[in-house]
């Protein structure tokens, strides 16, 4: 058994220790036998989306935008058949941006996305930075916000889960990130899967099940992980 996961724009789009998500999945994938075969690929490189398990972009400016979304668009139709498919996609801070309609700038400027999803972005007049607690169905997610855009999602897109903690999507509606089919949009940086050892193990299990492999992932010793998770939601949540 074998997993191929892709991480998209590593040169461009590579902040607050996104890369550390790939560690993660690698790791966790080794730890239990599965070999994972990791691809960096950036502007123009050939890609082959239903050959891919785990596509990842991670944070970056805003300014590569426009250079992103001309790259993706090439793309799109392959993109969207594979995330029909199944592909399963964690995408943050910047990645997640590029997967809506537009990113308006501070000066009115609407800067295109790819349209995949139906939520939009404004910048705002101020930074949202700190750390963040999100009540999600999947479990209590801890991680790391710094982003000036606010994101605003479609009425027909659900949330990735609740604000208990930090600004999440927009500062106003206590919503955090976006979940669509397979695809996973979210501010937390961090990196965000090393803290919260559940969610990737549920990122790995969806890919195995698009490859056929139905049984449940192997229980790993994840007590130092448990503690840095629990660890921040001492500090963070006042009882």
């Amino acid at each position: 058994m074998n997993l191929n996961i892709c991480h998209l724009y590593p040169d461009l789009l590579d902040l607050y220790g996104d890369r550390g998500n790939i560690l993660a999945l690698s790791a966790r994938s080794c730890w239990r036998g599965i070999e994972t075969v990791v691809q960096r690929a950036s502007l123009g490189d050939k890609l082959d989306f239903h050959n891919i398990d785990i596509l990842f972009i991670g944070g970056g400016s805003n300014r590569e935008q426009n250079l992103l979304v001309q790259d993706l668009m090439r793309r799109k139709t392959d993109l969207q058949a594979a995330i029909e498919d199944g592909l399963v996609m964690l995408t943050i801070c910047e990645g997640y941006q590029l997967l809506g309609q537009y990113y308006q700038t501070a000066e009115g400027k609407k800067i295109p996305g790819l349209g995949i999803l139906d939520l939009w972005t404004i910048a705002g007049p101020k930074r949202m930075i700190g750390n963040v607690v999100v009540e999600t169905p999947l479990g209590t997610l801890v991680g790391f916000e710094n982003h000036s855009g606010k994101t605003y999602l479609g009425s027909g897109l659900e949330s990735l889960g609740k604000v208990l903690v930090g600004y999440g999507n927009n500062g106003q509606d206590k919503t955090e990130g976006v979940r669509c089919k397979n695809i996973f949009g979210t501010y937390l940086h961090g990196p965000l899967l090393p803290k919260n050892p559940d969610f990737a193990d549920l990122l790995l299990q969806l890919a195995l099940k698009r490859r056929g492999y139905i049984e449940q992932l192997g229980l790993l010793d994840d007590n130092i992980e448990r503690l840095a998770h629990q660890a921040m939601l001492k500090k963070l949540i006042k009882n």
